[in-house]
């Protein structure tokens, strides 16, 4: 067996995901819940604080500009191969989000901004209609 296959043995797929109501309550119940699950799961201490930032932000982004009315919007947290992948998935696929504000002197659009510089990876995939996931991946160091 080569480095590679051991290295795989050892590194368990971890996954946790939940649905909440698209409201401030549970955009906060969202990072709540992200950062027991990465302290229980013994997610290195800055790694779980730059994660729960970008927790923070997306599920704010799902419960401001991802919100239909009765439909929840779901956090996912994964890890595997030395990467915690943060997903968050809302039902409005045609709002995309933007890198750069609209209104750049506003006090909205700049979440972004943060999960840029917080995450090693960031991006969106589409569906199934209508829904959309925002992602960041986030590496982890290696025992």
């Amino acid at each position: 067996m080569n480095q590679k296959n051991a290295d795989q043995l050892h590194s368990p797929t971890r996954h946790f995901s939940i649905l909440l109501s698209p409201t401030p309550r549970g955009a906060r119940l969202a990072r709540l819940l992200a950062a027991e699950w990465m302290r229980d799961h013994e997610v290195p201490y800055g790694v779980t604080e730059a994660a729960t930032q970008v927790v923070a932000e997306l599920a704010t982004n799902a419960a401001t500009h991802g919100r239909i009315a009765g439909r929840s919007f779901r956090l996912a947290l994964v890890t595997h191969d030395d990467v915690l992948r943060i997903e968050v998935t809302d039902t409005r696929g045609e709002n995309l989000p933007r890198l750069q504000p609209t209104y750049p002197e506003g006090d909205s659009g700049r979440g972004l901004l943060l999960v840029e510089a917080l995450a090693d990876r960031w991006g969106v995939g589409l569906g199934p209609v209508p829904r959309k996931t925002v992602w960041a991946e986030l590496d982890l160091p290696r025992p």
